[in-house]
Formats: C-alpha cells, structure tokens, sequence
C-alpha cells in the first residue's frame, strides 16, 4: 500500500513503538491519529510529526467508536491501524501472598487482548466503507504481540495468555477480512528499549542486551516502526506473526 495521503491510527501512539512507528509512518506520507491515555505526551508526540492525537481507552468499546469517528472527521477514514497499546505485570501463578489476583489478570486481558480486537473490529469497520485501491486492498492492520506469546517467563501467566491470544486470532481474522482486502499481520518483538525498560538499572538493561544471540544489544523502537511500515508498503505480508527479536529464546527466569 502507497502510504502517502493515508490516514493512520496508532494506538499507544504517545511513546515507545508506537511513537516510533508514527514517526516513520509519517515519513512515508501518512496523516497519523495517536490514541492513548496520557493525552499530554501524545499531543507533544503528535504535534512533532504533525499527526493529532486522541485520548481512548482502548478497552471500551463506546470509547473507541468516538475516537475513530473523531479521526474520520480531522484526517479521514483510516487505512491503517497499528495496535501497540498494552501493559504487563510479573505475578506467579501462586506466589507468596496465595494465588494470582484475579483482577490482575483480567486487566491485563482486557487492555492487551480484547483492546486490540476491539480496536480492529472498529476500524476494519471503517476500512470497509473505503473504495478499494489496487489489488482491492481498502486497509492493513499491524497488531502487537510478544516473544512472551510463545516462551513467557516466571510471572508472565497474564501477559504470555493475552499476547499468545493476538498472535492466535491473526490469521483468522485476516481470513475474515480477506473478502473487504484488508491484510493483517502481527510482530512479536523481543527485548526492545522501551520506556519500561528505561527506568531498570544499567547493570540489568546490560544483561538483557547481553541475552540477545546477536545482535547483543537491545532493539530501538524505529526498528520495530520500519517493520511496521514494510509490512504496510508489502501487500504479499499477511496472516503472518514475524518475530523481531535477534533470535533470542527467552529462559524461563
């Protein structure tokens, strides 16, 4: 898909990969809407590349629906949407303090999983509505997934469950989509330097570099945002979960 002119969604668009793909995204000609819930850090990032920015809890689905009609109204109907919004914890199964919360779990589900269908079931909605470009392709979808999805460490229960569950409903819902020509795809990125990994002390972030087979050092987020937009610019990628992580298998701790 030629991306200039495009309108695209990002959802946790404000910082980490989800900025860096908006940034990269905007490079080749997309008009970008950043969702996310920190409102000020997505207007900063948004005001930078020239995109808009949009406060939505990607869970609700009433919120969503807004937040797409919003960007329909400023930019146009999206042919993009990449979901990188997510959160995680480290909680075991049973810990000291008994079994794991279930609220906990359930959280991470809602947000990770059912945020990122709830985000494609609405936009690929919109997609469906647009004219068809050439090879009647109408949108591409990029979801977010994990090396957790296929070996989660200790305490990764929920994360593994809810990025396992994006990499299963990929290639289903491509086939569901298939008949309107919108694509789906899912990258399940290894050790990438993350704000969440910012604020862990050096001598941890150099161990994790460290456990990478090659090459040792973590992943920048414009790596993540360049795949991203290869798998846009690709119409042959589809139904597909590519890992980036530098080969690196994690160990159970």
């Amino acid at each position: 898909m030629e991306l200039k002119g495009v309108s695209a969604i990002v959802t946790g668009g404000a910082s980490g990969l989800g900025a860096a793909t908006a940034r990269e995204l905007t490079k080749a000609g997309a008009k970008c809407a950043l969702f996310d819930m920190n409102i000020e850090l997505a207007e900063k990032t948004a005001a930078e590349i020239g995109g808009i920015a949009v406060a939505c809890n990607v869970a609700d689905g009433e919120a969503v629906t807004k937040a797409v009609a919003t960007v329909v109204a400023k930019i146009g109907a999206p042919r993009v949407l990449i979901n990188c919004a997510g959160i995680g914890i480290g909680v075991k199964t049973v810990g000291r303090d008994g079994p794991h919360p279930l609220d906990a779990f359930t959280r991470v589900i809602n947000v990770n999983l059912i945020g990122t269908f709830n985000c494609i079931r609405i936009v690929a909605a919109e997609m469906a509505k647009l004219p068809p470009l050439a090879d009647n392709q109408r949108g591409v979808i990029v979801n977010t997934a994990s090396v957790a999805a296929f070996d989660g460490q200790i305490g990764q229960a929920a994360y593994s469950a809810s990025k396992g569950g994006i990499v299963g409903m990929t290639l289903p819902i491509a086939r569901d989509l298939m008949d309107v020509g919108i694509r789906v795809c899912t990258i399940a990125p290894g050790l990438f330097a993350t704000p969440l990994l910012h604020g862990l002390p050096d001598n941890v972030k150099a161990a994790l570099a460290a456990s990478v087979p090659f090459p040792k050092r973590l992943g920048e987020p414009s790596e993540y945002g360049r795949l991203a937009r290869h798998i846009c610019e690709n119409d042959m990628l589809n139904g597909e979960t590519i890992r980036l992580d530098g080969a690196i298998r994690m160990a159970p701790r």
